[in-house]
């Protein structure tokens, strides 16, 4: 506790009532929360099984865990739940299954496979049709609107279609026994708005709980929040409204607008000391976001000191911005003997990071790309890992509707539908439902037949999976679903040879793994989570960071480039025409944010859009940083929008005109 500032040993002792920490960018908010739960623990009496932090990724509640474990020393904090939302989602769901009509061991099912059923209901080939539905539906959910409402309030005949789809999308889910990413929210809220007895059993359990990132909570969200801390209202919410940046998917600020009215005895405590970023940078921060209308007013410092001025560079085009920003980068670093990990290039669009890479590599930079898609996320590798995760496990639901279905083997949905029902009602696996009298008298001969004949050819390739070498299994797995040939029939030539070669590239990868270490394929997939394969972890390599600015929230960086901060790009051109400006404007608040020691932005005076060179000019998010503090090369900065000097320029002018009449 000594070394808290006094804002944070407040918020940390608070517990007569509930609680909003107002966290600025870099004032240690995750501090607060982990040295608050070993308070609950260690000073007031609470079992760690009654406690509860929630937050938004998997990273957070790792690192959270973590330091929760170094502060109580070895002392025992068994039962203490630190997870994401949708974790605690999970958690409910499989401890109250029957209480929704589910099994314990019901499959959530991957955006992928979510898209491949509304694909099918759409009766379209059109992904992009099956996209939008997805994305409305997602949106129907985490604003908690059943199939129902939304058949009342579909407005145009596109929501009518989305309404349709919703209902038998929701059918087609209970009778698989799975549920998708927004379910694990929805039905938790669900089942303790309608069953007071779990809603009681859930109150008493978690009996505090602690919400990092409360800004980005979606309508979902805040409802469980809500039914979980009850009448008691034992929590602490943790956010930054000035860090609200996800209202794209579904995150509504209208939740910290409404903690004051919906508890009129909230306790609201503000964190502005940064530990963080030099005064520069926050004296930048500061200004720009000034032109935001603000719920609570806060203003960060630092006793970092002033820092170095913020540079601002003009470039004639992105691909002069991108040389210039790796030479800057490269000569920064000789000058101040760094390593490459201390920066960090950021911007608003991955499509940026295209030329960026290429200088990189040129000058033979090594660099890490977040935001990207993993290998091992790519379309074809899953179809493969779910055969292998079948082959494994054949109670792996999601790898068996997933296979089943990739390539089509002649099962359709409506078999599909009626195994799902059958093994719910049996409690079953859907691989061993299929075998089942039962369940054959419910389907037509002719539908039995093509889901027998692939149980019995996984059946046929596990058995050989466990003796024979991999590589020659994987070889005849790929020639008996004739997955090349299925590849060239529903792609264009291009794509499809590439996934292709993707394929192979698992397949002798795992050939070869296999082979090193004398296991069969049963025993390499065992040992490996293929759906989330581990790569090499270079967590502490020393590599230059390129991120969007989403992803690399809550991250920080020694010295950070700022790149395409112009108009269209940053504020979005998107964004501007659906006045959603205000969110742009804490989307570069929150990079600037990031940098710690200094603070490079760049903007190109000419951007290729298609086949065309398009003039750009500069954002005028810098002219709302402010000037004082800015270096400006490749240019006289007069082309950037000086909000503050335009304001003053505008009151002398008055002033005259007063004079003169």
């Amino acid at each position: 506790m000594s070394v808290l500032n006094p804002q944070q040993r407040e918020a940390i002792r608070y517990l007569d009532g509930p609680l909003l920490v107002l966290a600025g960018a870099g004032s240690g908010k995750t501090r607060v929360i982990t040295e608050k739960i070993v308070y609950l623990i260690e000073s007031c009496g609470l079992q760690p099984r009654n406690i509860a932090a929630i937050t938004f990724t998997n990273r957070a509640a790792h690192e959270m865990q973590q330091r929760v474990g170094r502060l109580l020393g070895g002392r025992s904090a068994t039962g203490l739940l630190i997870s994401t939302f949708h974790a605690l989602g999970v958690r409910i769901l499989r401890e109250e299954a029957a209480a929704i009509g589910y099994k314990p061991a019901f499959s959530i099912l991957d955006a992928a496979d979510c898209l491949a059923i509304l694909t099918e209901l759409a009766g379209s080939v059109d992904k992009a049709v099956a996209r939008r539905l997805q994305w409305q539906i997602s949106s129907w959910k985490s604003a908690l609107v059943l199939p129902e409402q939304a058949a009342r309030l579909a407005g145009d005949e596109g929501e009518v279609r989305a309404a349709s789809a919703y209902a038998s999308y929701a059918a087609t889910l209970r009778a698989y026994q799975a549920v998708d990413f927004d379910d694990l929210i929805a039905l938790p809220v669900r089942l303790l708005q309608t069953q007071s007895a779990l809603r009681d059993k859930w109150q008493n359990r978690l009996r505090y709980l602690l919400v990092d990132e409360y800004q980005d909570t979606n309508a979902g969200q805040y409802t469980l929040l809500r039914l979980l801390t009850g009448q008691r209202a034992a929590f602490t919410a943790v956010g930054d409204d000035d860090q609200s940046i996800y209202g794209w998917r579904g995150a509504d600020m209208a939740n910290l607008r409404s903690l004051p009215s919906d508890y009129p005895n909230l306790k609201v405590i503000k964190l502005e000391q940064n530990y963080r970023s030099t005064g520069r940078i926050l004296k930048a921060a500061n200004t720009l976001i000034a032109n935001n209308e603000k719920l609570f007013d806060k203003k960060l410092w630092s006793e970092l000191g002033p820092g170095d001025p913020i540079t601002v560079s003009a470039c004639a085009n992105q691909d002069r911005e991108a040389e210039t920003v790796v030479m800057k980068l490269q000569a920064h670093r000789f000058e101040h003997q760094g390593r490459f990990s201390d920066y960090a290039i950021l911007y608003r669009g991955n499509f940026q990071a295209r030329a960026l890479e290429q200088f990189l590599r040129n000058q033979r930079i090594p660099y890490r790309l977040s935001g990207g898609q993993s290998f091992f996320d790519r379309t074809e590798i899953r179809d493969i890992a779910a055969y292998l995760r079948l082959l494994a496990n054949t109670d792996d639901d999601p790898a068996f509707i997933r296979a089943v279905s990739t390539p089509r083997r002649g099962v359709g949905s409506s078999t599909l539908q009626a195994l799902g029902e059958y093994a719910g009602e049996r409690h079953l696996p859907l691989f061993s439902a299929a075998f089942e009298q039962g369940f054959a008298q419910r389907v037509q001969a002719r539908q039995l037949a093509p889901l027998l004949d692939f149980a019995g050819f996984v059946l046929r390739l596990q058995q050989r999976a466990g003796r024979e070498p991999a590589a020659s299994v994987i070889s005849d797995l790929l020639a008996g679903i004739a997955y090349e040939e299925w590849l060239c029939a529903q792609e264009e030539v291009r794509a499809a040879r590439a996934k292709w070669e993707n394929v192979r590239e698992l397949c002798d990868w795992l050939g070869r793994k296999a082979e090193e270490e004398g296991k069969t394929l049963l025993e390499v997939t065992q040992a490996i989570a293929l759906i989330s394969m581990i790569e090499k972890d270079d967590g502490d390599a020393d590599v230059v960071q390129l991120s969007t600015l989403h992803a690399a929230k809550g991250l920080e960086f020694k010295h950070v480039f700022l790149i395409g901060v112009e108009e269209g790009v940053l504020p979005h051109r998107e964004a501007q025409a659906e006045n959603r400006l205000d969110e742009e404007r804490r989307l570069m608040y929150v990079g600037i944010t990031r940098a710690q020691r200094s603070l490079h932005l760049s903007y190109a005076e000419k951007r290729q859009q298609g086949r065309q060179l398009i003039s750009s000019e500069a954002s005028r998010f810098i002219g709302e940083m402010g000037r004082e503090d800015m270096r400006f090369a490749g240019g006289t900065g007069d082309d950037v929008p000086d909000k503050a000097g335009g304001a003053q320029r505008l009151a002398a002018l008055k002033a005259l005109l007063g004079k003169a009449r």
